[in-house]
């Protein structure tokens, strides 16, 4: 009987379709009017060759980029594009329609709910904070913490450990199959993939290897599951 239910946050529990373009975008064009010399396109590109080399976690971006235009770095430009990429970021936060009454459900039935989530503590912290989901969460386990990332074991077993659940009686709520649904196999959890459509080489390895693994559209069938 599962006990504790984990999941992941995003696109799992909100949709963040096109918010960190937009996002982004948002913040060159405040930097563009306060000096920085590139157009949106040269502008958006550096910034994405600048995330790619660094990571989507990295907290200073906009200082690399200011660097690199300039030689060195520009507070004013950087604060500014900060504040509008939160500000615009955050604006855009939306739950999927049925996140909250499925969360509610499983309150309501004594599940123990955690997150597992790559990525920065406070930043986690903080999505949830926005989303007014915090408080339903007995546990946050992240990347940072665990210093490793999603699909090792050791973030899962480190989620189980801290929240003192069995892994036989726990399940994993995602929306990426290798990292979510393949890495909570593997810590000896099952797992329940949401939002995403499975390519034929995944299908293909859930039916030879007989993963333990329920596949719904959306987080409300998790009440369906559970």
């Amino acid at each position: 009987m599962i006990k504790a239910v984990f999941f992941d946050i995003d696109d799992t529990l909100y949709d963040t379709s096109g918010f960190a373009e937009l996002a982004r975008k948002a913040a060159l064009g405040t930097m563009i009017d306060a000096g920085l010399p590139l157009s949106q396109q040269d502008a958006y590109l550096l910034l994405k060759e600048i995330i790619k080399e660094k990571g989507s976690n990295y907290d200073k971006h906009f200082n690399i980029l200011t660097k690199r235009v300039f030689g060195e770095e520009k507070p004013l430009l950087i604060a500014l594009g900060m504040i509008t990429y939160h500000n615009v970021k955050f604006a855009l936060l939306r739950l999927f329609p049925d996140t909250m009454s499925t969360l509610i459900y499983l309150k309501k039935n004594n599940y123990q709910l955690g997150v597992i989530s790559n990525g920065l503590t406070i930043k986690q912290w903080e999505k949830l904070i926005r989303l007014g989901l915090y408080h339903f969460f007995d546990d946050v386990v992240t990347s940072q913490e665990a210093g490793s990332e999603k699909p090792e074991s050791k973030i899962f077993k480190l989620a189980l450990d801290r929240m003192e659940c069995q892994a036989n009686k726990s399940v994993m709520v995602g929306n990426k199959f290798s990292e979510d649904i393949l890495g909570a196999i593997n810590a000896g959890m099952s797992a329940i993939l949401v939002n995403s459509k499975l390519t034929e080489i995944e299908k293909e390895q859930i039916k030879r290897e007989g993963l333990d693994v329920e596949i719904v559209s959306d987080i409300s069938q998790v009440k369906n599951i559970l």
